[in-house]
């Protein structure tokens, strides 16, 4: 598997949380619990900024993977490279993500369900995407030498 289908494959799986965290959100939107509605409005505004992502990530994979060097040695570990740092630095945001959600649930969340949900919605997307990002990256560290092997 080369960089460009591995980054391929993390797009698709982004792009589904992306749409099933839309469609868990607008449900629970509707849910007459106060709590629940403020996780559905957290799940539905993290599910499209990760389908933006997905969809912009996606688009620059694209383009990059057509240009002349694109499977060349040295283009292919970079790849390779920027792209485990990227989801190493998203890990580490995701923590903050976490922490954040936490606060906002036991603060502005103590007097008030919805606030609290929302809180929890962000600890919930928060914690997806840490393990999301942790899988991924150490994923694409050990592929560096399957990758490269058919060059």
């Amino acid at each position: 598997m080369t960089i460009w289908e591995f980054s391929a494959e993390l797009t698709k799986r982004l792009f589904t949380w992306a749409i099933a965290s839309i469609a868990t959100g607008a449900a629970l939107s509707f849910n007459p619990n106060r709590q629940q509605q403020g996780v559905g409005v957290q799940f539905v505004g993290w599910g499209v900024v990760n389908l933006l992502i997905a969809f912009l990530g996606g688009h620059s994979t694209q383009r990059r993977a057509q240009q002349p060097n694109a499977h060349e040695p040295v283009t292919l570990a970079t790849e390779s490279r920027n792209l485990r740092r990227l989801l190493w630095i998203n890990t580490g945001l995701d923590v903050g993500y976490i922490l954040g959600g936490l606060v906002l649930a036991r603060t502005k969340g103590r007097s008030d369900a919805r606030w609290r949900g929302q809180g929890y919605g962000i600890v919930a997307q928060g914690g997806f995407l840490f393990f999301f990002d942790l899988f991924h990256a150490l994923l694409v560290g050990k592929q560096d030498v399957q990758l490269f092997s058919k060059s």
